[in-house]
């Protein structure tokens, strides 16, 4: 019996074979109109083909009553022609077959018959004169036998009624019930679609509006509802995202007025910590050693200002710094002052609508993270890939273990250098600037490992339109 992990091991597998809501709900109502019309066809044919049933056996059983009277007739009064006369035009007039049995002789006229194919049980009940009926088939059709006793000598009158007319009349209306109940399941599942999509159109609205807002979009709103039921939703959902997006704009600018508020300081204490390394001969080597982490701390700090400020911008592009450009040009200018690391460019890069300024950052960034944390760049490649130019970044480090390669890309992440003091440890924001002008590019970035043995950093910025270039 599968434990209660195994089933929690299972269940992410068994989610996606479930049909979407809609569908259910399509499906849903598509049963419930089969069900319904099919009901309804179901009685109506019983009641229909009880009553065209029940008014044909009636009249064959009229008429045969009619006519045996004739025979009957025929049989004590003999005329002209006699009873074979009289047979022919019973049969002749309803298209139908008679016959007549007298001392064991069959007489027969109209279709043509072998009065043996006659069930037995039918013949001997009637010749003990007891009418009796019958469907049958006879001569490759449907028939209804009535056998009724004649006064005479084991004497039977058998007329056989055909149903062809009948059956086609059956068999259109079943037909057509069929068809019926077929339209009005294909009604209910576009009903159901239909009714599905207004029923869902919130939710869906929902669901977009909180992907908007997971992807840093903080503007988006959901449309004002006017149910009463969907409005304080709409309402809730509205606040929130405008509280969310009054609190980050806070904290923006929060940091960005401490770092333009740190800048004056930091430089006073940058020039004075670069008059005492000039002097620092003259240290005592205590001293000395204090110079050199109060300089690395500094410089560590200046450049923590530094993406301070840049990471408290608005995170949107404005269009007027968008331009086509090539990105293999920005990619040689940022590798051209790294010696040692191979640049791999194809023949032809399509050119890219990007920001110039923060595509150089994310190079520069990629290429300096490198430096300070995987023992430096050794390969930056450009090509092309569903419509998006992909840049790779390989370096000659370790890698990123599969559990952090989502964590580092988030701000103040330094994995393995936290807490060292010298000028190799980072911010932790290098990445989180990369990935803010990637998304602001439409782009993706993720890491993956190199084939070289270290790890390979991608960053894919869509093509510019061909309207564009």
């Amino acid at each position: 019996m599968p434990t209660s992990a195994e089933r929690a091991l299972r269940a992410p597998v068994l989610l996606p074979r479930r049909l979407p809501l809609r569908w259910r709900i399509a499906i849903a109502f598509a049963l419930v109109s089969l069900t319904i019309t099919g009901l309804l066809a179901a009685v109506t044919w019983q009641l229909a083909s009880d009553f065209l049933v029940d008014k044909r056996v009636q009249g064959a059983t009229v008429q045969a009553a009619l006519d045996v009277r004739l025979v009957q007739n025929a049989l004590r009064t003999p005329g002209v022609g006699g009873v074979d006369s009289l047979l022919t035009g019973l049969a002749g007039g309803q298209n139908a077959t008679v016959a007549v049995r007298n001392d064991g002789a069959w007489t027969t006229s109209g279709r043509s018959l072998d009065p043996a194919s006659l069930p037995d049980d039918l013949v001997a009940l009637a010749a003990t004169g007891t009418p009796a009926r019958q469907r049958i088939v006879a001569g490759g059709i449907p028939v209804l036998a009535i056998a009724l006793p004649l006064p005479i000598p084991d004497g039977v009158y058998v007329e056989l009624a055909p149903l062809t007319e009948l059956d086609s009349t059956l068999r259109f209306l079943s037909a057509v019930l069929v068809v019926g109940v077929g339209v009005s399941g294909l009604l209910g599942l576009s009903l159901g679609g239909w009714a599905g999509n207004r029923a869902l159109r919130p939710l869906i609205d929902l669901r977009d509006a909180a992907a908007r807002v997971a992807a840093g979009d903080l503007s988006a709103r959901l449309p004002e509802y006017a149910d009463a039921d969907l409005a304080p939703l709409a309402a809730t959902f509205n606040r929130t995202t405008a509280d969310l997006d009054r609190r980050v704009r806070r904290d923006a600018r929060f940091a960005a007025d401490v770092s333009h508020e740190l800048r004056s300081p930091l430089t006073t204490l940058i020039n004075a910590v670069a008059v005492l390394r000039r002097r620092r001969a003259e240290l005592p080597p205590t001293a000395q050693q204090a110079l050199d982490l109060l300089d690395a701390d500094i410089h560590r700090f200046q450049r923590m200002v530094t993406d301070l400020l840049e990471i408290s911008r608005d995170e949107h592009l404005d269009e007027r710094d968008l331009e086509i450009c090539g990105v293999d040009d920005i990619v040689r200018h940022a590798v051209a002052e790294r010696p040692g690391v191979t640049l791999e460019l194809p023949p032809a890069v399509p050119p890219a609508r990007v920001d110039r300024r923060r595509l150089d950052r994310v190079i520069v960034n990629l290429l300096d993270n490198a430096d300070h944390h995987a023992g430096g760049a050794v390969r930056v490649g450009v090509d092309t890939a569903n419509g998006a130019i992909r840049i790779e970044v390989d370096d000659a480090g370790p890698g990123v273990p599969v559990d952090m390669r989502h964590e580092v890309f988030e701000r103040f992440a330094r994995g393995g250098s936290a807490g060292r003091r010298d000028g190799a440890g980072g911010t932790g924001l290098g990445l989180a600037l990369v990935a803010r002008h990637v998304h602001a590019h439409h782009g993706r970035i993720w890491i993956e490992d190199s084939p070289a043995g270290g790890a390979r950093v991608v960053v894919e910025i869509p093509m510019a339109p061909r309207d564009d270039t």
